[in-house]
C-alpha cells in the first residue's frame, strides 16, 4: 500500500483534505494519507496570494525525493494561480483562452512534466498527481445548493445559491474573474463568509459523493488518486 501526501494551498484545502478525503482514501488501499500546506501558508500573508511555482516545486520535489515510497498530489484553486512573472505557474497563462474543461488538465499536464523534468529520467511520473481546482473552492460548494445553504445554517439561502449554480453546466464552470469567481458571489450572498470555516461545514454537508457526481474534473482527481493507491508497496 502507498502513501499519499496532498499538497494544499491554504487551511481550508487542509480541513477539506482531513475531513472528506482521508477516510476515502485510506477505503481504497493508501496506509497513510496527509495533507501538507505550502510554504507554511499559515505564515504567508493572505494578500499574497499562493506562492509562485519554482517555491513549491522545490517542496514537492523535496518530498517525492525523501520519501521514495509515496504519491503525491495537489489541492489548488486555478483562480489566483501566477499566470506571469517570477511566480508564474506551468501552463496557467496558456490555459486562459481554453475552454473551461481543458483549463485543469493543461495546467496539471505542465506541472507534471515541469517536475519529471527536474527528477530525471528515473522518475516514475505515476508518482506525482497534480489537481488544479475549478475555478476555486467554492465552486465545489456550488454541487448541491441546498446542502450548501444548510451547512452554512442558513436554508434560506438556497435559492439565491441555486440561482448562480443554475447559469453553468457544471459547478466547474463558475468562472474566472475579480467579480464573478465562485468565492466573490458566495460573498456576494452570504455576509460575513469566512472560508476555512463556513466552507468546510457546507462540504460536510454535501459530502463527497454529490461534489463528485457534479464536479467531473474532481472526480477525474479523485478516481485517479484511487487508481494509484497500490502504485508503491
Amino acid at each position: 500500500m502507498g502513501r499519499l501526501l496532498v499538497h494544499v494551498e491554504g487551511e481550508t484545502e487542509e480541513v477539506f483534505v482531513n475531513e472528506l478525503l482521508t477516510r476515502p482514501l485510506l477505503d481504497y488501499g493508501y496506509d497513510r494519507v496527509g495533507a501538507r500546506l505550502l510554504g507554511n501558508a499559515r505564515l504567508r500573508d493572505r494578500r499574497g496570494g499562493i506562492r509562485g511555482w519554482n517555491t513549491v516545486r522545490r517542496d514537492i520535489i523535496r518530498h517525492l525525493s525523501e520519501d521514495r515510497g509515496c504519491i503525491a498530489t495537489t489541492m489548488v484553486d486555478y483562480y489566483g494561480l501566477p499566470a506571469s512573472g517570477d511566480k508564474a505557474w506551468p501552463g496557467r497563462a496558456s490555459a486562459t483562452l481554453l475552454a473551461p474543461a481543458a483549463k485543469g488538465p493543461h495546467v496539471e499536464a505542465a506541472l507534471l512534466d515541469d517536475v519529471a523534468n527536474e527528477m530525471g529520467d528515473a522518475f516514475d511520473r505515476r508518482r506525482f498527481v497534480p489537481f488544479v481546482v475549478m475555478h476555486e473552492f467554492e465552486g465545489l460548494l456550488f454541487s448541491d445548493c441546498g446542502d450548501f445553504a444548510r451547512g452554512i445554517g442558513n436554508s434560506t439561502l438556497a435559492s439565491r445559491l441555486q440561482a448562480v449554480r443554475d447559469q453553468f453546466e457544471t459547478p466547474e464552470h463558475i468562472n474566472d474573474s475579480a467579480s464573478t469567481a465562485p468565492s466573490r458571489r458566495v460573498e456576494a450572498i452570504i455576509p460575513g463568509y469566512v472560508k476555512p470555516l463556513l466552507g468546510n461545514l457546507a462540504a460536510l454537508e454535501i459530502g463527497l459523493d454529490k461534489i463528485q457526481a457534479a464536479c467531473p474534473h474532481f472526480s477525474a482527481w479523485i478516481i485517479e488518486l484511487r487508481d494509484r493507491s497500490t502504485l508503491i508497496v
